[in-house]
Parts: structure tokens; C-alpha cells; sequence
């Protein structure tokens, strides 16, 4: 089973990867990226290794798969959607969801947004512009079109998108900080830790409630590292709520109904003099509401989160 089809202009200058991630969003990246280790996908018909690998309009490109029109999606559910355009739309995304599917579940905010929208328009797939956890909570946006894409893509990797999230940590935290440590992914074991060799990433956070057990914070993140927000708060001795992988053992543990890291992405903010494809999205700024875990402890401990607008 194999299928060829020629690039659009969507798709002239990306990166190969990112390329079939947006056509093929059901195949999930570790089956693309076994089939480009093992040379089975072709550009003009020379085998192609690297993901990096750069695409022009018009070139042929094969791969080991069938057609995108050929794959369907069993319609799992849909995710609430707080805003949408013309050519891209915000999503709230719940926890124990996927961004993109994996080999063991097909099922994700790609494929729901997928059967949502009815599927692909002028050979694009909705794509998912940023990632969130599998347990983040959330504003994500989704493309809708290649041209958006490409402008939203560049907007995230210029930071010129106020990206600020919500999380509940143990103990009481400062006021307000900022934490300037470089991290060090572990791609093996999954995990990320604070290393003199990492890359830069710089988060800030205030208080926006607390009490000497746990507080309620605004993180600001100003690099866009893996698990940035939760290695971040809890190398500060603030530890998310929940995160069984950073968090605080016993804290975790005497809250036994808390199943996941409190964290959640609260508020996208998009910059003023966006035009083209962008223009709708131009000074916007969209906030995912609290969800009800979250809101739950805040209730039980007397905090005021109406500011929050929930």
C-alpha cells in the first residue's frame, strides 16, 4: 500500500515531517518516522532520511501509506471550541487527550477537530500549531489552512504569542518570581531536569491566591521547552499539584482524587497588526476556562477565582 501526490504551495518551505504530520494526521510520528529511518518515503523519487528535510511546491512525494481522502476517523467525541475563524480555530482541550494520535490510540484533538470540520480542504489537514501534555488542559490552536499555518508556526517560534497558563502548586509561593534555568531532555526516559548543558528557559508566575498548604498561579512561559511550566515551578520548591513525574510525593498522595498535573493553558494572546490569513486573529485573545478540578480545590480552600472570569 503505497500512495504519491504532488506538494502544493502550502506546503512550499516546511519541514518534511511537520509536512506529513499535516497530511496524514491519523499516522502517528513514530510510524513516520520509522518509515523515513527506513527510506521509504521519496521526494522526486530520491529516498529522504531527514525529518529536517526542507519541501518545495510541486515536488512528488511518496510514501509507504494509503491516500489522506482514503483514511476515515471513528468519530470519538468532539472537543468545545472557543473561537472559530476562517482559517484557523481555538479549542478548550480536555485532559487525557492526545494533541496527535499515537500507535496505540487513534483518538486526539487532530482527529476530533478532523470529523468536526469535515475533514481536509484543498489537500490540507487541520494541524495543530503548538502541543499541550496529554494532561494540560486548554487554549490550543488549530490550523486550518497551509497558509495559516505557515503564519502561525512562525509567530510561535518569533514568541510573539502570550502563551500563559494556570497551575495549583504545593505550598505557599512567592509573590511573584522568575526562574532563568536551562533543561535537559532525557529522550529515552521521558523526562526533562535542570542541566548547566541544557537550553535556555526562562518562566515567570504570581500568586494569584494561596494559603500555607497550596497557591494558585500564573506562569508566564517565555521559552517553549518540554515540561517547562512543571521541572520549572517545582525546581522553585513549588511542585504541581498532581505531577506524580516532578510533583511532591506526599502532597500528591493525600490528595488521592487529584489524578493529573493541575495545569492548564488559561489564555492564548495574539499580537495587533497580524494581516493575510492572520487578520482575524489580530489582537485577540482567548481564555480556556478553569476546569473542574481545578475549580474545585480553589472552592474548597476559599479562594476567589472570579477574576478568572469562571
Amino acid at each position: 500500500m503505497s500512495y504519491r501526490l504532488l506538494l502544493s504551495r502550502d506546503h512550499d518551505g516546511r519541514r518534511l515531517d511537520r509536512t506529513l504530520r499535516s497530511i496524514w494526521p491519523a499516522v502517528p510520528l513514530s510510524a513516520i518516522m520509522r518509515s523515513l529511518r527506513k527510506g521509504e518515503v521519496r521526494l522526486d523519487s530520491v529516498r529522504v532520511r531527514e525529518p529536517g528535510t526542507r519541501v518545495r511546491a510541486g515536488q512528488e512525494l511518496y510514501v509507504p501509506w494509503e491516500g489522506p481522502e482514503e483514511r476515515s476517523f471513528e468519530r470519538r467525541g468532539t472537543v468545545p471550541v472557543l473561537w472559530r475563524g476562517d482559517a484557523a480555530l481555538v479549542v478548550n482541550k480536555p485532559a487525557n487527550l492526545l494533541v496527535q494520535p499515537d500507535v496505540k490510540d487513534g483518538d486526539s484533538v487532530i482527529t476530533r477537530v478532523w470529523s468536526m470540520v469535515g475533514g481536509r480542504e484543498a489537500g490540507f489537514a487541520p494541524a495543530a500549531v503548538h502541543r499541550l501534555d496529554r494532561n494540560t488542559t486548554g487554549a490550543l490552536v488549530v490550523a486550518l489552512r497551509g497558509d495559516a499555518l505557515r503564519g502561525l508556526e512562525r509567530l510561535f517560534k518569533e514568541r510573539r504569542v502570550v502563551k500563559r497558563y494556570l497551575a495549583i502548586v504545593v505550598g505557599r509561593s512567592r509573590e511573584a518570581g522568575e526562574i532563568d534555568a536551562p533543561l535537559l531532555k532525557d529522550a529515552e526516559a521521558n523526562t526533562v531536569r535542570v542541566a548547566s548543558e541544557g537550553k535556555r528557559a526562562l518562566t515567570r508566575y504570581r500568586r494569584l491566591a494561596g494559603d500555607d498548604g497550596m497557591s494558585l498561579v500564573a506562569i508566564d512561559l517565555l521559552t517553549g521547552r518540554t515540561h517547562q511550566a512543571r521541572v520549572h515551578m517545582a525546581h522553585a520548591g513549588f511542585p504541581i499539584l498532581g505531577d506524580r513525574k516532578y510533583g511532591c510525593f506526599e502532597a500528591n498522595r493525600s490528595r488521592g482524587e487529584v489524578r493529573r498535573p493541575l495545569l492548564h493553558a488559561f489564555e492564548l494572546g495574539f499580537p495587533e497588526g497580524l494581516d493575510g490569513p492572520l487578520a482575524e486573529l489580530s489582537g485577540r485573545t482567548f481564555r480556556a476556562p478553569l476546569p473542574e478540578e481545578m475549580q474545585a480545590v480553589a472552592v474548597r480552600r476559599g479562594w476567589d477565582v472570579s477574576v478568572l472570569g469562571n
